[in-house]
């Protein structure tokens, strides 16, 4: 399939580009580099050895977007193009309204007018709030948290209306934590400012660029009193995004949503043993109070993207340190700006 990548050059989507194209298929990126760097693009380049054409657009502008579905063949689209902050979208709830939904309904009504009937979608496990663990699938009502979160639940709303109505087949994928590097150190997860997210920090303070981590409470009802999360390699997500792509035609439903996850969860503080071994040395930390909001333990159950795509993790934990200090070892100011 020829497959547009939208924010193809943020830190999943450059890592799922690969994939696809070792998988056979062309892509094309769309990205308004506004959270990402062009030099990413050079990158998956120089690893898969294949020219990507890229259009530097907002997907925001319906006319562009249009535009570019009217002058390209395009077979199918994976959509990760957002603003995607946790803690900014608390700041700044209209910008992600604003930009979350118009970037997707631009999408839409592009891919409508040109006949383009292939979506997989960048979803979140933000969408099950505080659902019983292990999350299912299954579970409703979807709710979350934050407006983050919130631009996901709505979203996925707006794909099951319009793929029910008979214009669409999407696989909606539900990431747990996204963590970890492409193994030959050459692409990784380049945040904008300080990390939003523990491994970043991390890698972020083991290069000297923070001066320390703050684990957030230690006095959880887990195993070790700090939280728990399921964290997924990036390399695996990207191949789930593959795996979903190439079932989209012989789903049973039109709409169908899997969770990718590991189906187990990892204490911050065995996350941070994990780091520690890859590095080889301590990482300064400090216990401070909990923080707002966050919730004690939660995981995938993975088994429906098992049973139904044949997907299933297989890095652990420790391959993920290890590829992100790989990364950030060699690039301790993450992707070169020109």
């Amino acid at each position: 399939m020829r497959v547009l990548v939208s924010g193809g050059a943020g830190y999943i989507g450059s890592h799922t580009v690969l994939p696809l194209l070792e998988a056979g298929h062309e892509v094309l990126v769309v990205d308004d580099f506004s959270m990402s760097k062009p030099t990413v693009v050079n990158r998956v380049e120089e690893l898969s050895g294949v020219h990507v054409p890229v259009h530097a657009l907002d997907l925001t502008d319906t006319e562009k977007t249009d535009h570019l579905f009217a002058t390209e063949r395009i077979d199918a689209v994976v959509h990760f193009a957002g603003f995607k902050a946790v803690g900014e979208s608390v700041e700044k709830p209209l910008d992600y309204y604003t930009n979350n939904l118009d970037t997707t309904f631009s999408l839409l009504r592009a891919m409508r007018r040109h006949g383009v009937r292939r979506l997989v979608f960048s979803s979140s496990a933000t969408v099950y709030g505080d659902a019983p663990v292990p999350y299912r699938e299954d579970h409703e009502p979807l709710v979350a948290a934050n407006p983050y979160g919130r631009t996901k639940v709505m979203i996925e709303h707006v794909l099951t209306d319009v793929a029910r109505a008979g214009d669409l087949r999407v696989a909606l994928l539900r990431y747990f934590n996204p963590v970890g590097a492409h193994p030959s150190g050459r692409m990784g997860e380049d945040p904008q400012g300080i990390p939003n997210n523990l491994v970043p920090f991390l890698a972020q303070v083991a290069v000297g660029r923070r001066e320390k981590l703050s684990v957030f409470g230690d006095d959880y009802p887990t195993a070790d009193g700090t939280c728990e999360r399921d964290y997924i390699h990036v390399q695996d997500l990207a191949a789930g995004h593959v795996a979903a792509l190439e079932h989209l035609d012989a789903m049973a439903t039109p709409v169908r949503a899997y969770n990718l996850g590991s189906g187990r969860g990892t204490s911050v503080l065995e996350v941070l043993h994990a780091f520690e071994r890859a590095v080889g040395r301590p990482i300064p930390h400090e216990i401070v109070g909990r923080r707002a909001g966050d919730l004690p333990a939660y995981w995938a159950d993975p088994s429906r993207a098992a049973e139904e795509l044949g997907w299933r993790t297989e890095r652990g934990i420790d391959d993920m340190c290890a590829d992100v200090w790989r990364w950030q070892s060699a690039n301790p100011e993450g992707y070169p700006v020109g």
